[in-house]
């Protein structure tokens, strides 16, 4: 309540035109009170003297007086206000840094509460009272506390900018449009505000998902770094592994070598041992002889003891060390040799893994199969069988090669496919234009739109280049991989289960259409009964190629 107070009395004391407290008080005969130079100044600057807050008119201009009763409450409240500082603390605070702060106050700044456009002039609570009070202030236009009034005013006509002028990007005032921007586009700035601000809110949004990009592309290139951290450290242990397997070879030669010698020194030692024994024997026989005098027995033992025994001539005898020339260079050599197809392995591996992510669904097409073919009701399967169906002749079909092609054509991009040959002693597959030759006898070439590899006899694999090249396949493939990229000209097959690049089309010239192609080949009394059959790519083993790198 004694804030409030003093709150009132402080009212009190407020000049109206500066609306700051009253400076030497004077009393007009209406009984209104101003300051000193303010009133006079008032009246300096018109032609009448009327009293600014009730406009009652005086005539002649009337003496101005010092009121000492207000001079003196005016007197006592800056002495109460300067020994109180926080007199105003229970509903007002001091202006922090960059905190906008009254204009009005004197000594301790107070915050202001509202800025005046009109008077641009920032005001705290209290200095706020006569706008929200006095019926000609209230009409003035109050915004949230700014600094910089003047640069919302307009420079050459000193009103408010209140408008913006859309063709030249500019806020003006209410006097622009009729010369400096004639016959331009503008509007309020509440309505432009109101447009910009659902603007704001859409590159808010926008900024958002923009930053949730980025955080989820620094967790790709964080997860990138990791899988290759594990690659590194998978392959440098698959390094140590072969390294430390050949260096076990490597000394397993050496001492292989060196037990070699070994053993045959061994040979000879024993036998020279032997040899000494027999030799130590005989001497001593010798010995007990010389000193014999019984003359029968020395002339009978003197022709054994004489004789010499059977022994080897040791003369050329050696052993020779064996020789380690060219061990370390081989071995360096053989290491060469490992870490380059493996590497050639792994960049396969990780090129098939990359191939794999084009997979298409592919599905084959009986208007095109030939009337020995028998399919599957999933369009997937396709073996040769021993009777010829009467089917409707179609345009499309073959008549004369155990032959089908897929439903599904492609005219740019790249695709991949997977076929199981298990089982089967003879085959074709790969693509072809959709305009390749369908009736009597086909050639298979790139020359006549075909790009296919096959095998015949069970182990004769050939790519069908025109004129064919001789292929060298691991035995026992049982899944083919197609691969084609059609800007690039290229067509590619795989060995699936051991990861190896089997044969290439490179340079192709297509023009048209692609579609897989398939041919199961006869029959051959049950020796080639197996379908070949379209499978989906493993998933529990397709891994991201990035692993490989």
């Amino acid at each position: 309540m004694a804030a409030a107070g003093r709150v009132r009395s402080a009212d009190q004391f407020l000049c109206s035109i500066c609306l700051d407290v009253f400076t030497d008080p004077v009393t007009i005969p209406c009984g209104h009170n101003f300051c000193k130079s303010c009133i006079t100044e008032h009246w300096d600057n018109n032609d009448n003297y009327q009293c600014p807050k009730c406009k009652k008119a005086f005539y002649p201009r009337p003496e101005l007086y010092v009121n000492t009763f207000i001079s003196e409450m005016v007197a006592q409240f800056r002495h109460e206000a300067q020994h109180e500082p926080n007199i105003y603390s229970s509903e007002q605070q001091a202006a922090k840094p960059r905190e906008v702060p009254c204009d009005v106050c004197t000594g301790t700044k107070l915050k202001a509460l509202k800025s005046c456009l009109v008077c641009l002039t920032s005001y705290c609570q209290t200095h706020l009272e006569p706008h929200l009070t006095l019926s000609r202030l209230k009409q003035h236009q109050l915004i949230h506390p700014v600094e910089n009034l003047e640069d919302r005013m307009c420079r050459k006509h000193d009103k408010p900018l209140e408008l913006i002028c859309k063709t030249d990007h500019t806020c003006i005032c209410v006097l622009c449009p009729v010369v400096d921007h004639k016959n331009h586009e503008f509007v309020p700035l509440k309505d432009e505000y109101e447009e910009r601000k659902a603007e704001l809110k859409k590159t808010e949004a926008e900024i958002q998902q923009m930053i949730q990009e980025r955080r989820l592309k620094i967790q790709e290139i964080q997860r990138s770094v990791e899988l290759s951290k594990n690659a590194a450290d998978r392959k440098t242990a698959e390094g140590v592994k072969v390294y430390t397997a050949l260096m076990n070879q490597f000394k397993e030669e050496i001492q292989e070598k060196q037990r070699s010698t070994e053993t045959q020194a061994k040979g000879f030692i024993n036998e020279l041992e032997q040899e000494i024994c027999e030799l130590e024997k005989r001497s001593t026989e010798v010995e007990q002889l010389s000193v014999c005098e019984d003359h029968l027995h020395f002339v009978q033992r003197f022709t054994c003891v004489k004789a010499a025994p059977s022994m080897k001539t040791w003369t050329k005898v050696s052993v020779h060390p064996p020789s380690y020339e060219g061990t370390v260079e081989r071995a360096v050599s053989e290491l060469k040799d490992k870490l380059t197809e493996d590497t050639k392995k792994v960049v396969v591996k990780a090129e098939l893994k990359r191939v794999q992510q084009y997979e298409v669904d592919v599905t084959l097409d009986p208007d095109t199969a030939h009337p020995n073919l028998i399919l599957s009701d999933d369009g997937k399967q396709v073996h040769t069988g021993d009777v010829k169906k009467k089917l409707p002749h179609k345009r499309q079909r073959f008549t004369d090669c155990c032959s089908i092609l897929a439903k599904q054509s492609f005219f740019s991009g790249r695709f991949y496919f997977e076929v199981q040959v298990k089982g089967k002693t003879d085959w074709d597959l790969g693509v072809v234009r959709k305009s390749i030759k369908r009736k009597g006898q086909i050639t298979a070439s790139p020359q006549y739109g075909h790009w296919t590899i096959w095998l015949r006899n069970g182990n004769e694999y050939e790519a069908c280049a025109g004129p064919g090249v001789r292929l060298s396949v691991q035995s026992g493939l049982q899944k083919v991989g197609v691969f084609v990229d059609y800007e690039e000209g290229l067509v590619s097959f795989y060995d699936i289960d051991s990861s190896v690049l089997i044969y290439s089309f490179t340079g192709c010239r297509f023009n048209d259409k692609l579609l897989p192609y398939f041919g199961p080949c006869p029959n051959y009394r049950g020796k080639n009964s197996a379908p070949l059959i379209i499978t989906p790519i493993d998933t529990k083993k397709l891994i991201k190629w990035t692993d490989f790198l």
